[in-house]
């Protein structure tokens, strides 16, 4: 395992007249911070906020969400209630967001009266699959071949252009494996735009990819950056299933990947945290898959196996206050916890609890759904691939008939 402790937080160095943004005053414990959003990215932000001495108001359309359970005020209003969005912006000092589906209008309201971090811009960029995608190319990062499409007609002509077998995407709302179509013959076409609801959408070529790979990357406001290093992805249905931190790839890849990371959070001029999800091909290069400019599952694991979690650097960020190392104390694995674990009855928790160095995080979800994410666990050891086994053995026996 490399460790690079503080190695892996930069400071920008101030020109002569120094950053305007650097020269706001730090919002400081005592303080209330906004979130919009209130999933279990929020509550883990919300424990983060809290511990350090900050007051969590949280903003959805949902009651008794897993942010607002431990949240000190909580807003349930849709997003389009404008009134109600300004008067939450009203009682805060700042304002972040915890996944980016939010109303652009939302994010405008709250901005006329606090700052909002990241940037609604950011927000912008890349709630929409095909505007990030062009972004990443304008900034000349790498790419797997995509074509934005808008009609089946022109879907037909992407997919000459790109051959098959194919990924059709909605360019909105698509996550966990929803919104998307595989196409493997040029007469499937048809049925995947049907079953896409006939929406924008990016055609992207399929990638033969090794592993898949993320870097949770944060900037603070005065443009200081942080990186918590290559993580293993594996993947089961579309969805995250266990993380391996750090991951094993050759120093040269993990450089790129953490130069990919720094760009894309420079070129989005973003205060907050961002994950780069990317593809390592089986010829070594690395592609772009998707960002989120937010905590993300890939990350968990920093909850308990770093000296600053992703939750904890995007409240530092968005509160101006100096990014925390990232300096990783041990290797570790997370493994999500889905609703299909519910189906045979209570997982049986005393029996992961009483796994060494294993970690249980549960959401405070009141129903279990097949592929809900209702929690994780985190397992600490002296090698990732011993953390991995350890995290999924302990998974394994929360069946209450295993």
């Amino acid at each position: 395992m490399r460790r690079t402790g503080n190695a892996r937080v930069s400071r920008a160095a101030s020109d002569e007249h120094g950053s305007p943004r650097a020269a706001e005053r730090p919002i400081l414990p005592g303080a209330t911070i906004g979130v919009l959003g209130s999933g279990q990215l929020g509550r883990m932000f919300a424990i983060a906020a809290r511990r350090m001495g900050y007051r969590v108001h949280t903003l959805s359309p949902l009651e008794g969400t897993p942010t607002g359970q431990v949240a000190d005020v909580e807003y349930s209003v849709p997003y389009e209630d404008l009134s109600t969005v300004r008067r939450f912006a009203k009682g805060v000092s700042v304002a972040t967001f915890e996944f980016e589906n939010v109303p652009a209008e939302a994010v405008e309201a709250v901005a006329e009266h606090v700052p909002v971090r990241p940037a609604w811009t950011v927000l912008h960029t890349t709630q929409n699959r095909a505007r990030e995608k062009r972004h990443l190319e304008r900034t000349g990062l790498p790419l797997g071949p995509f074509v934005v499409v808008k009609s089946a007609a022109e879907l037909g002509a992407a997919l000459a252009q790109i051959g098959t077998p194919a990924i059709l995407k909605t360019a909105r709302f698509g996550y966990d494996g929803k919104g998307q179509a595989r196409i493997d013959r040029p007469e499937h076409a048809e049925a995947a735009w049907a079953s896409l609801g006939g929406q924008e959408s990016v055609l992207e070529a399929f990638i033969d990819f090794e592993r898949e790979v993320s870097v949770i990357a944060a900037r603070g406001l005065d443009a200081a950056f942080a990186h918590y290093g290559v993580v293993d992805n594996a993947h089961v249905n579309h969805i995250l299933d266990v993380t391996m931190a750090p991951a094993e790839v050759p120093l040269a890849i993990a450089t790129e990947a953490e130069h990919i990371a720094r760009a894309i959070v420079e070129s989005l001029d973003l205060v907050g945290v961002l994950c780069v999800e990317m593809f390592l091909t089986k010829g070594g290069q690395l592609l772009v898959n998707e960002l989120a400019p937010r905590p993300h599952n890939s990350g968990h694991f920093t909850f308990d196996a770093c000296v600053t979690s992703q939750f904890e650097q995007q409240l530092r960020a968005v509160c101006g206050l100096p990014l925390g190392s990232t300096h990783q104390l041990a290797p570790a694995a997370m493994a999500n916890l889905l609703g299909d674990l519910w189906e045979r009855g209570e997982p049986n928790w005393a029996a992961a609890a009483a796994f060494p160095n294993v970690k249980i995080h549960l959401y405070g979800k009141g129903q279990a759904r097949p592929g809900r994410k209702m929690g994780h666990l985190t397992a600490l050891a002296d090698t990732p691939q011993e953390a991995a086994q350890r995290v999924r053995a302990a998974r394994d026996a929360l069946s209450p008939f295993s």
